[in-house]
């Protein structure tokens, strides 16, 4: 298992942006200025982009596994990796949808929540979304902190 940074082509990847942000227009807001690290086991098997917030504060705007390689480690593994990675994090942050089974995740690695972004998804995408059956409404935020 390999994991490397993606300094450049990141939209090479975008059929796995797509499956966390199913938006691309979304995706283009923190593409280019975020970092990408993918996850090669035999194939790239995830990734992940985080953007730098503040001094020591980060963010993951996008964190992805392939379908078929979900609930096998490979999400925890590079989040593990990004705690590793930046050593001056302080703070990590997360937003995802208000979706059990994605906080109880979060929360296995270490997160907790932080606060709300209240009608996100129905205000900034131009479709409902839906995970595990459930509408995304509300921006979920989690923090993880050292």
């Amino acid at each position: 298992m390999n994991i490397r940074k993606v300094p450049d082509n990141k939209k090479a990847f975008i059929d796995l942006l797509l499956l966390a942000d199913e938006q691309e227009n979304m995706i283009d807001r923190y593409l280019e200025r975020g970092e990408m690290f993918v996850l090669d086991d035999d194939g790239v098997k995830a990734e992940c982009v985080v953007t730098k917030v503040a001094d020591g504060v980060y963010e993951i705007k996008n964190i992805a596994v392939m379908p078929d390689y979900q609930r096998k480690g490979y999400g925890k593994r590079l989040i593990e990796f990004l705690f590793s990675y930046y050593t001056d994090c302080n703070r990590m942050l997360v937003g995802t949808g208000d979706v059990p089974s994605v906080l109880r995740f979060y929360k296995e690695c270490g997160f907790e929540e932080s606060h709300r972004i209240e009608n996100f998804f129905t205000d900034n995408y131009d479709h409902p979304m839906f995970e595990d059956g459930t509408q995304l409404v509300d921006m979920v935020y989690l923090k993880w902190e050292r």
